[in-house]
């Protein structure tokens, strides 16, 4: 009950964590996982989101204000077309776009596709630079934590090589 298990026998398996912090292998498959939820995240949602803003750059311009504000980096946002082959269209604005803090009724100009007057992106946003900014900062952050549950985990091995642990004196039996 004092952070160690078997604690008297000769070659008994000690944990090698302080009290209430995690044991070495068990940091590394964390430091592990997180590298690759932010890798996934990188790859397969901010870097498609950056390449689906860019397809807007040849689309229609079109005054518009914001509808409904919300998360519009999640893609939580909808602007208010005022003409958009003569009618008055609600759309979308997709994931990765900017503008969250503006509040309701913010004008601003949007691109859409002519065929496809449902989904809007603001003007600042069509470049994909904010989506484009994210997919390097998780791609960033998972090589991270890529590196340092390689470096747990070595710390793992290390730890448990009988050559390696400390005797009863602090020294390392050799």
């Amino acid at each position: 009950m004092d952070g160690t298990a078997d604690s008297g026998a000769p070659g008994a398996r000690q944990q090698n964590a302080a009290p209430g912090g995690l044991r070495p292998l068990t940091s590394a498959l964390v430091l592990f996982g997180l590298a690759l939820l932010l890798g996934t995240l990188s790859v397969l949602v901010m870097l498609p989101a950056a390449q689906y803003l860019r397809s807007f750059q040849d689309g229609e311009r079109a005054p518009a204000t914001l509808h409904t504000s919300g998360s519009c980096m999640l893609g939580r946002c909808q602007v208010k077309i005022f003409e958009a082959d003569g009618r008055t269209v609600v759309a979308d604005l997709p994931v990765g776009s900017g503008g969250g803090k503006n509040s309701v009724g913010t004008p601003m100009i949007v691109l859409y596709q002519a065929d496809d007057p449902q989904v809007a992106v603001r003007e600042d946003d069509a470049g994909g630079g904010g989506a484009a900014a994210l997919t390097v900062m998780s791609g960033g952050a998972a090589l991270l934590f890529l590196v340092l549950s390689g470096v747990a985990l070595r710390r793992a091995t290390v730890a448990r090589r009988p050559d390696a642990r400390p005797d009863s004196a602090g020294r390392a039996a050799a």
